[in-house]
């Protein structure tokens, strides 16, 4: 026993030992990579480019338009600036500041966006409970209880307008989202899911059959799988609301038979704006147009596409009955109701045999562009990040994992080469640096849709932000252009401006076949909730002049670069004249 004994103890020394040797050497190892690594921040923290220099390239690049890294490790004497202007040539640069190093700082500033993308989702807390706050007032409005009903996707009745909130849904915050698009029923799923209309659907289901608690609001039912908990809405202010949604479209001449045109239609006489757009809200059409004491509803269509408006002044008495004796012209509002012939959207049944990127800087319209994509194409799109932000606007993609191949085309601001080569294709959207910097400023400090306050313009982030970020904007469409394997180019402005037909070219590259009525749809929802809200400065410049040279260098380096791969070059109000 006492033997037994002394070899345990024995053992266990040797144990202690043993450990005692493998924690310091683990701890020495640690310190050394923590120095090592340190010793590696001061070096890539002393390569920044200092603002007045260019990004030269040997004259033999100039003439390809696109720069090879490898040509940079013995370049030729005397490189000249891709900048056009003679004023700017500068002596060769050192190797490091040439666009070897701006392609090389990708994965810098990818580390860096992705931090402050991070920060960003976490400082979304406060302001969403703020918000939650403000919802708070309104719990007690209950409406009026219709029931449990059973919701299909295929044939829904409540179609009238979709919000998510993943994390604060109410069932008073539904209801005044409906109120405030004019609908009579707003219908909760899922514990996030609002659905409006102004019909109840015909199945109803058993009450226990609604049993998803509220996400933003505990003991309160939100519908349920498949079901929905509707509640009439009571009409909050309505009158004014309703009439502060109604947006004037414009004077545009009468289509040649009314009646076929639209599908409804109300004959009143003394009849008002409000009395047309109430009737029209009702039939759930986004359009009411009035001729004399005419009134009619329906949508934009190949016969009444909006598009060719005539002068104001000829509808100065379109409210007239001689006028609409006459039938010439007539005035068109824009009524709280959605346009919903483009709102269902799915996710591909089968995996997409094509893996589509669609890439751009961060500021450039890539959630914009998603939007009219999935309202065009009816699927929806996915995301190599995820924001809850974005989910709770319909971006259902954003929870669905990046490489699964069920999005019609995958969000991303990624430029490494290995990132771009998992791509089988790409669209690419670029847009003029200048509003890019701003748009991704002001989404750091105010959200998608806000605006950064003066103060936030003024502090020291803002030069250090331009520095940073605008050799990005270049070296992600430089990368893109060198590794991307099929790509289509598609400038934000151009999209803006000749909306539809930019869409056809992206929804035919994406290989996919939509009507003209869906486009018109499109094209009726074309802004989306992704308008900045809040005070806009006027005349508004945070650029200074050294900035601008420096954007400017960037600029006709990648103009250069588009047109030595035989694209079109950047729009003319890119380039500096």
């Amino acid at each position: 026993m006492a033997k037994a004994l002394f070899r345990l103890l024995k053992f266990l020394r040797r144990t202690q030992f043993l450990l005692f040797f493998l924690t310091a050497a683990y701890l020495m190892a640690g310190s050394l990579l923590l120095l090592q690594r340190t010793r590696l921040v001061i070096q890539q923290g002393s390569r920044g480019t200092p603002a007045n220099q260019a990004l030269p390239v040997p004259d033999e690049m100039t003439r390809v338009g696109i720069v090879d890294p490898r040509t940079l490790q013995n370049p030729r004497p005397g490189p000249r600036l891709l900048v056009g202007m003679d004023a700017l040539q500068e002596p060769a640069l050192d190797q490091r500041h040439g666009p070897r190093w701006l392609m090389s700082r990708n994965s810098e500033l990818r580390q860096l966006r992705r931090r402050w993308f991070h920060r960003f989702i976490n400082d979304q807390e406060p302001m969403q409970t703020a918000g939650f706050k403000a919802m708070k007032r309104t719990t007690e409005h209950k409406g009026t209880y219709m029931g449990c009903f059973t919701d299909d996707s295929r044939e829904r009745t409540l179609k009238g307008a979709v919000f998510y909130d993943l994390r604060k849904m109410t069932v008073a915050h539904c209801q005044e989202a409906c109120a405030d698009r004019a609908y009579s029923y707003a219908g909760l799923a899922y514990g996030a899911e609002c659905y409006c209309g102004n019909t109840l659907p015909a199945a109803a289901s058993k009450p226990e059959e609604c049993n998803s608690e509220c996400k933003g609001e505990k003991g309160s039912v939100c519908g349920g799988v498949n079901r929905l908990s509707i509640y009439r809405v009571e009409e909050l202010r309505a009158g004014a609301r309703r009439r502060r949604n109604v947006i004037y479209r414009g004077c545009f001449r009468a289509p040649e038979n009314l009646t076929d045109t639209f599908p409804a239609s109300l004959i009143q006489p003394n009849l008002t704006v409000e009395m047309c757009s109430e009737f029209c809200s009702k039939k759930e059409f986004p359009l009411a147009v009035i001729r004399g004491q005419e009134c009619y509803c329906g949508y934009p269509t190949g016969r009444f596409s909006l598009r060719d408006g005539a002068d104001g002044l000829r509808c100065s008495g379109a409210r007239n009955a001689s006028s609409a004796a006459e039938g010439k012209y007539c005035l068109v509002y824009q009524t709280p109701v959605q346009d919903t012939r483009c709102t269902d959207r799915k996710f591909l049944t089968t995996k997409s045999k094509v893996f589509v990127a669609l890439s751009s800087f961060p500021g450039a319209g890539n959630t914009w562009a998603r939007h009219l994509i999935e309202h065009a194409t009816g699927y929806y799109t996915g995301s190599y990040y995820f924001d809850g932000a974005l989910y709770n606007k319909g971006f259902k993609g954003e929870k669905d994992h990046w490489r699964s191949r069920r999005t019609i085309c995958v969000k991303t601001h990624e430029s490494g080469k290995t990132e771009i080569e998992m791509f089988d294709s790409a669209i690419l959207l670029i847009r003029n640096p200048y509003k890019s910097l701003m748009a991704e400023f002001n989404r750091k400090y105010a959200g998608h849709l806000g605006y950064a306050t003066d103060r936030n313009w003024k502090s020291k982030e803002w030069p250090d932000f331009v520095n940073s970020y605008a050799s990005w904007w270049a070296s992600h469409v430089l990368e893109w252009l060198k590794y991307g394997k099929r790509l289509l180019i598609v400038h934000y402005e151009d999209l803006k401006q000749s909306l539809i037909p930019k869409l056809k070219e992206m929804v035919k590259f994406l290989n996919v076949t939509v009507t003209e009525d869906r486009l018109l749809c499109v094209e009726n929802n074309r802004d989306g909730n992704f308008k900045r809200s809040g005070a806009k400065q006027k005349d508004f410049e945070p650029f200074t002049q050294e900035m601008k040279d420096l954007i400017n260098r960037y600029i006709l380096t990648v103009d250069e670069a588009l047109r030595g791969r035989n694209f079109t070059g950047l729009p003319r109000e890119y380039v500096p004249r």
